[in-house]
């Protein structure tokens, strides 16, 4: 396994999947509430050994030790203050031995949970006492190699202060992490998220954020007000839902399904960069979380492209194509062609006359390729890189562009089916991450995600360096036509940007965007971009009906349809009046911006390739964005 990159820089580069409750997994299997769960590190060591390596198999790739109770002051309870060197000692080698186990980058953190005393209270515990017990814990986890701390479950914002100024006494190296328990809107001491921030941000906390008492879609709310004022990553780790007592057992209802969809929600509406669970949580949310987090982001850390010799070092050096002479494709776009594709998903069963109809039609429309999606809506299609090597040999051929989805296939799998596409005839290749599985017709099937969209342009570009990932020559290069996708709607434009210059440093050579239906919407999300180095191709949708924009836009991620384009068709009072308002509103739009993109990339509602074809329709002549430029500019 290649070396860790340090715990702030991960933290910088990407979400980290932290691990679910320990304390209700160790109650779960069978210890009583009377029993001291920290000392179980020392009694019954195999059990808190395997609560670590199920949640580092589910995907967990920040676990914390059984420390949250081992302080000095809540271990004299047990008459186990002494013995406090022993119960960290073990806690932190059950976890470090449990990451080291494994084949992935796992971070070790140091947990700290409150005394349970009132601070500077007659039947408490004074401040200066409190700090030497946060000191104590956090020097003994220290000096046992932990990679950071995380002080969590604070309700009294003054504790939490004095913890992170404590820990910051036992070292002003090591990473912090502080988590507090909210109530709604405030801190049980009545602290806004704002207030709480403002008191620890001078003693600057690597990441700040909630735990427990909260299901995750009630923590929204107060993750967005600390992503507003916060200004660090913020960290989520949230209760399995609300618990009922059964048969004395705190029982929690949500479904790791339900967890997952809000974590989503959490990472791309409140910035939150460290995920987890808290009480009731167990490896099941945690494998359905991480499952969330690699359809978010590269789950193999960035692939860097080094111009490599063939053969090894000292070999002939592998002679690159430019892209405009790759393709027929890709050399209408140099050449400043308004150039048009249009979407045909692949049959569900074995008849493709469809799909071998719809390309006689539009090659005789005069459109330049035709897309076929890799398994849309996570349903089970005929594979589209067999049906283009069969269209390839079709006499009314035009360009097919193949989609390739990272949900199926790890990194052995990608990079096979990938140099047969090559022998097979294919050119370009659109990247694309993939919906998953629980969105489609077997919500059970697993989800690899290997890597996103990100890591795939970069394995695609290593073939075309003619080697594989592993470093080894392939012989000769291949010589893929890279595509790439963005969504001009993304809850987080920010991000989508910086992801779509990552996609083009990773190699992509040309851009479609999801459908656009607002000139407004394109233009700001293209002005945010930049000047970009590569073609753009706006996406259309021409809307079917009514029905089929509401559900587009509540079922369909990354598809945002505009309350007045619902309302035109709302209005529409039959299904052929429907389809041509459908047909207005994607023309509108491509008329409205087609000076600003290269291309349109139409993707007609069931394959119906006649709407595509009328929305085009007059467009398919018309010079692209740049030759327009320069006309304007020759006159």
């Amino acid at each position: 396994m290649a070396s860790r990159i340090p715990f702030r820089q991960a933290l910088k580069d990407q979400v980290l999947v932290v691990d679910g409750a320990m304390g209700t997994q160790i109650y779960a299997h069978g210890v009583h509430l009377s029993r001291c769960f920290d000392e179980i590190n020392l009694s019954n060591p195999y059990l808190i050994s395997k609560i670590h390596h199920d949640y580092i198999d589910a995907g967990a790739r920040v676990i914390e030790t059984n420390t949250f109770g081992a302080s000095r002051v809540k271990l004299d309870r047990y008459t186990l203050g002494d013995r406090i060197g022993e119960v960290i000692a073990a806690g932190c080698k059950l976890a470090l031995d449990a990451a080291r186990d494994t084949g992935v980058w796992v971070y070790v953190a140091g947990s700290i949970g409150p005394l349970g005393l009132r601070l500077d209270h007659k039947e408490g515990i004074s401040a200066a006492e409190a700090g030497e017990a946060f000191e104590e814990q956090a020097g003994l986890l220290l000096e046992n190699g932990v990679d950071l701390l995380i002080l969590e479950t604070f309700g009294d914002p003054a504790e939490l202060e004095l913890a992170l100024a404590s820990a910051r006494k036992a070292s002003s190296d090591l990473p912090v992490v502080v988590s507090a328990v909210f109530d709604e809107k405030v801190l049980v001491q009545g602290r806004t998220p704002e207030e709480l921030l403002k008191m620890l941000l001078p003693h600057k906390p690597d990441a700040a954020g909630l735990n427990c008492r909260l299901s995750i879609d009630r923590m929204l709310p107060v993750l967005e007000r600390m992503h507003r004022a916060a200004g660090i990553p913020l960290i989520a780790m949230a209760d399995a839902g609300q618990s009922r007592v059964v048969e004395d057992r705190d029982i929690y209802i949500s479904t790791p399904e339900f967890v997952a969809e809000h974590a989503r929600r959490a990472i791309q509406g409140a910035g939150v960069k460290m995920i987890g669970g808290c009480c009731g949580t167990n490896p099941a949310h945690i494998r359905a979380i991480a499952a969330t987090v690699r359809m978010l982001q590269p789950g193999a850390g960035k692939i860097v492209v080094t111009e490599r010799a063939v053969g090894g070092d000292g070999g002939p050096k592998v002679e690159l194509t430019p892209w405009q002479e790759k393709t027929p494709f890709a050399a209408k776009l140099a050449a400043g062609k308004f150039v048009s594709s249009v979407e045909i998903r692949p049959p569900r069963g074995l008849d493709d006359s469809g799909i071998t109809g719809a390309l006689a039609g539009l090659a005789a429309a005069g459109v330049d390729a035709m897309n076929i999606p890799d398994g849309p809506r996570a349903t089970a299609r005929m594979h589209p890189v067999h049906i283009a090597s069969r269209l390839n040999t079709e006499p009314d051929r035009i360009e097919v562009i193949v989609h390739y989805t990272c949900r199926d296939r790890n990194l052995l799998g990608m990079q096979a089916d990938l140099l047969g596409a090559w022998k097979l005839g294919q050119r370009n290749i659109l990247a694309v991450t993939g919906d998953p599985p629980k969105l489609g017709d077997y919500p059970d099937a697993t989800a690899v995600f290997d890597v996103d969209s990100i890591g795939l342009i970069g394995i695609l570009n290593r073939l075309n360096h003619g080697e594989d990932l592993a470093g080894r020559p392939l012989g000769e290069p291949t010589c893929f036509l890279i595509g790439a996708g963005c969504n001009p709607a993304a809850i987080d434009p920010g991000r989508e940007v910086e992801r779509l210059w990552a996609k083009i440093e990773a190699g992509a050579e040309y851009v479609f965007t999801q459908p656009v239906f607002e000139q407004e919407l394109l233009d700001s999300f293209l002005h945010k971009a930049g000047k970009l180095p590569v073609p753009v191709l706006a996406g259309y949708y021409p809307l079917y009906s009514f029905n089929n924009a509401e559900f587009l836009h509540n079922e369909v991620p990354g598809m945002t349809i505009p309350d007045h384009v619902r309302a035109r068709m709302k209005a529409a009072k039959s299904k052929e009046a429907a389809r041509r308002t459908g047909v207005e509103i994607a023309r509108e739009a491509l008329e409205s911006i087609h000076t600003r993109v290269q291309g349109a990339y139409i993707m007609p509602p069931f394959d119906k390739w006649e709407l595509a074809v009328a929305v085009l329709e007059g467009f398919i002549d018309k010079p692209a964005a740049a030759a327009v430029k320069q006309e304007a500019a020759n006159e």
